[in-house]
């Protein structure tokens, strides 16, 4: 299928306008394929004009504009072409469509717990036509009226409030103009949740198997979505324009969540079946809060064109950790930005494939497609911030309010954005946008000080008896990318627990004096951008780093602990810290850790990342073990029930090689407080079990027999793939990528443990069959799926082969958008992964 460039959604947007679609969906044709009737009404600039409408039919009953058929055969590469336009026009089409199976388009999957079927339309980025037909760009914008034949036991969820007009047949109300990717229904036998909150009409949705914890949880997840809305109704100033509001929990979906107008799609993990950490709460409200800021950014006001994507996630991003600050009692809610979305942006912009947030190339919609990441949403969010401290924050409200009310319904782009703001501020925001915006790449940021002696008795322990004489704020700017990035940030010094000092700093050059520690005794620990308010890579000093193991858990402000953690897990991808002294630190911290967020992805960078990838082969049972004994330590003083508790009891079961205390929590025995029949947290177990060749096959289908559901199935499938055999490899190997069929979990699911394996030797015949197999996977595989399968399986041996095969690969011109992107991001982390290895190896 071509993918539709910018030059065509130009061509195309000059010439239409389209009034209205009416689409009628037959969802009761059996598990494969659905009916699909379309009525699209457009006008066209000129008579006797030619274009063409966006369709992916398996098969085409009839296709008439304007009365007069047209060739079902004439559709080519997903295009219907329409030829002889009058100046107003109504294309009809009917066609078979089929359901999809790796999360794009009309997806349906069983639920082995009950074996229910559930369908629900995900049509990001270009999945539209294969649902309808349809002028498929996202600003030929339209209002919709939806009509969904399903069976008589389903119900119907969509865009419009859906009512039900006669046994298995139902009608949504009309919407708004929406862009086409924005259009859904979901529709099976889901439960209901059902509220009312300033006269909107909520409503959360799930699998009929996930009745309990959608009820569990529903009570905090319609609060949360009651604070967002009175809170973006009163820094917006435009009420919520798109009539009902429905959350609805979906299976097997490829991003976080989707927000559709009135129909917001999430993936059903965030209905925890088991015990939950604070962070995974607030992961969840960020998450509810992020959608429903978008019926603003994406939804109320769309991006012209995929180049301006920052205009949806950017926003979005930054206005939910806002929210919840400002609006719900998750008031930490930057600290987990810090350590969890910025740390992934940070890998974004360290990748070869970085980009501007703003203005990025997208020459065609699939290639778009691959700049939705860390730095469209993270580093975006961290530039508006800024902009903040720039222009303030009154005038960056009135700018955006003005910029929504004028843009209603319609589309913008950076160039309305910023015009919008500098009529607020009164400011010229060309260099800061060409800055901030326009040119990829990050700062980075160190406090240099000078230091003498000081009169005796004074400084700290840790400190030393060192006066400051003198400070300066350093930048360095990428070579490669230069920039003149304004940055408003703080520094903050700690020694023995005490806050020292904490002055703000604005550094427009690449030297900075500053007069905020000049006298001042000399802190064990200094730490630039302490509040985290800007984007750069922190570059700790040496004797900071130093200092950590004892200094750290002794500072009470967890924000300014994650960006010396985010710092460190920098300085360890870039080769700058031996990864043996983030263990140390890890050591000395982790146990006394009490911020949430911290405390779980700290470990799991610790457990997936820093050992499993920078800590040589021959030294990871040890590190292993120092995680084990950490969980431990933390086991015997955090609370029964705690977010300590269990993120202890998680990182204990994961890395732990004691047989018969894993064996005894796998059978339900023996459990830390609060895991009885936590069926997540015994998979966590059965994982660890069956990548120790402790346990078989056969014992895996026993626990699954335990769990019989959609995640028990993928679990299984997951602990099938790291089983420590030969046999066991080939098949999962065959399973991933050759066994059409397969859902985009289960490809992710086996990818994810398949290299787990006590030596190379055992998967390094799959590395040289990688470079083949998956990237032919594309010719079944959507690009949304694909790209997660081609990350999470790239080869997990990292020698100089896997990287000489990685170079070839690439240099291939036959890779699909998706494919390339994804090697370019994992070959960039094999190599931080062998120059760490390279620069500090240690003499065997």
């Amino acid at each position: 299928m071509r993918s539709l460039t910018l030059a065509e959604a130009r061509d195309r947007g000059d010439l239409l306008t389209v009034s209205s679609y009416d689409v009628d969906l037959d969802l009761d044709r059996g598990s494969e394929v659905f009916g699909s009737r379309a009525t699209v009404r457009f006008s066209s600039r000129r008579e006797n004009a030619e274009s063409w409408a966006d369709l992916k039919a398996v098969a085409i009953d009839s296709i008439t504009l304007n009365g007069r058929a047209l060739d079902p055969a004439s559709v080519r590469d997903g295009r219907l072409p329409l030829s002889g336009l009058a100046l107003d026009n109504e294309l009809v089409v009917e066609a078979t469509m089929a359901y999809s199976h790796d999360g794009q388009g009309l997806h349906r999957a069983t639920d082995p717990a009950d074996d229910l079927d559930y369908v629900y339309g995900h049509l990001f980025l270009d999945a539209a036509p294969s649902v309808y037909v349809c002028f498929d760009q996202p600003d030929l914008k339209a209002p919709y009226d939806v009509s969904v034949t399903a069976p008589v036991d389903w119900v119907v969820i969509g865009n419009g409030a859906a009512t039900r007009a006669a046994p298995g047949r139902w009608s949504l109300a009309t919407t708004k103009p929406l862009a086409t990717y924005f259009v859904t229904v979901c529709a099976g036998p889901y439960v209901s949740v059902r509220d009312e909150h300033d006269g909107i009409p909520l409503g959360l949705h799930a699998r009929a198997s996930l009745r309990e914890p959608l009820e569990r949880h529903a009570a905090e997840m319609i609060e949360i979505t009651r604070a967002s809305f009175d809170y973006f109704h009163a820094l917006f100033g435009i009420r919520y324009p798109f009539g009902e509001y429905h959350q609805v929990f979906v299976p097997e979906f490829n991003a976080g969540a989707m927000e559709n107008p009135g129909c917001v799609t999430f993936r059903d993990q965030y209905l925890f079946r088991g015990a939950a950490t604070r962070d995974e709460l607030l992961s969840r409200a960020n998450t509810i809060a992020h959608e429903m800021s978008h019926m603003w950014f994406g939804d109320l006001v769309t991006m012209q064109w995929w180049d301006d994507l920052w205009l949806n996630e950017s926003f979005a991003e930054y206005m939910s950790h806002r929210a919840l600050v400002a609006a719900t009692e998750y008031t930490e809610a930057w600290v987990d930005s810090t350590i969890v979305r910025k740390v992934w942006g940070y890998g974004a912009e360290r990748s070869p494939s970085t980009h501007p947030v703003a203005g990025a190339p997208a020459l065609d919609a699939q290639s778009a497609l691959q700049n939705f990441d860390g730095i469209s949403y993270a580093k975006g969010a961290a530039a508006l911030r800024q902009l903040i401290a720039y222009v303030g924050d009154d005038a960056f409200i009135a700018g955006l309010r003005a910029y929504l009310t004028e843009k209603s319904y319609a589309n913008g782009t950076l160039a309305d954005f910023v015009r919008s703001i500098e009529q607020a501020s009164g400011q010229h925001l060309a260099d800061w946008s060409q800055g901030w915006l326009l040119t990829a790449g990050r700062d980075t940021l160190a406090l240099e000080l000078e230091t003498g002696d000081a009169p005796e008795g004074s400084g700290g322990s840790e400190g030393g008896a060192r006066l400051v004489i003198a400070a300066r704020v350093l930048r360095e700017t990428p070579a490669d990318q230069p920039a003149n990035r304004p940055h408003a940030f703080d520094v903050a010094g700690f020694t023995d627990g005490r806050e020292t000092t904490r002055f703000e700093v604005t550094v427009v050059s690449s030297e900075t004096a500053v007069s905020g520690l000049v006298g001042q005794p000399l802190p064990a620990l200094a730490v630039p951008n302490a509040s985290d308010l800007t984007w750069a890579r922190v570059r700790l000093s040496d004797s900071t780093i130093a200092h950590l193991s004892k200094q750290l858990p002794l500072v009470e402000d967890p924000q300014a602990r994650a960006v010396v953690w985010s710092a460190l897990l920098d300085g360890v991808h870039g080769a700058t810290v031996d990864p043996r002294v983030f263990l140390d630190v890890f050591d000395a911290a982790w146990p006394q850790e009490r911020n949430s967020s911290i405390l779980t992805r700290v470990s799991a960078y610790a457990e997936h990342r820093i050992i499993a990838w920078f800590v040589p082969r021959a030294e990871q049972d040890a590190a292993l073990l120092r995680l084990t004994q950490v969980a431990a330590k933390m086991l015997t003083t955090a609370g029964d029930g705690t977010t300590e508790s269990l993120a202890a009891a998680r990182l204990a079961a994961a890395t732990s090689d004691d047989q018969s205390m894993l064996t005894a929590w796998a059978a339900g025995h023996d459990l830390p407080e609060g895991l009885a029949d936590d069926g997540d947290f015994r998979w966590i177990v059965v994982r660890n079990l069956a990548g120790r060749g402790l346990i078989d096959a056969a014992d895996i289908d026993s626990y699954r027999a335990r769990d019989d559901t959609l995640q028990g199935s993928l679990n299984a499938l997951m602990c099938r793939a790291a089983l420590p055999d030969a046999d066991a490899k080939a098949w999962a190997w065959e399973e991933l990528t050759q066994k059409r069929g397969r859902s985009n979990y289960e490809l992710v699911h086996l990818a994810r443990a398949f290299w787990s394996a006590p030596t190379d030797s055992l998967v390094a015949d799959y590395v040289p069959r990688y470079f083949t197999d998956v990237p032919a996977m594309s010719q079944w595989v959507g690009e949304d799926a694909l790209a997660r399968v081609v990350l999470v399986a790239f080869p997990k041996v990292f020698t100089d082969t896997t990287a000489e095969l990685s170079a070839a690969a690439l240099c291939r011109d036959d890779l699909s958008p998706a494919v390339r992107r994804q090697l370019i991001d994992a070959d960039a982390e094999l190599r931080e992964a062998l120059e760490s290895r390279r620069v500090f190896s240690r003499p065997s």
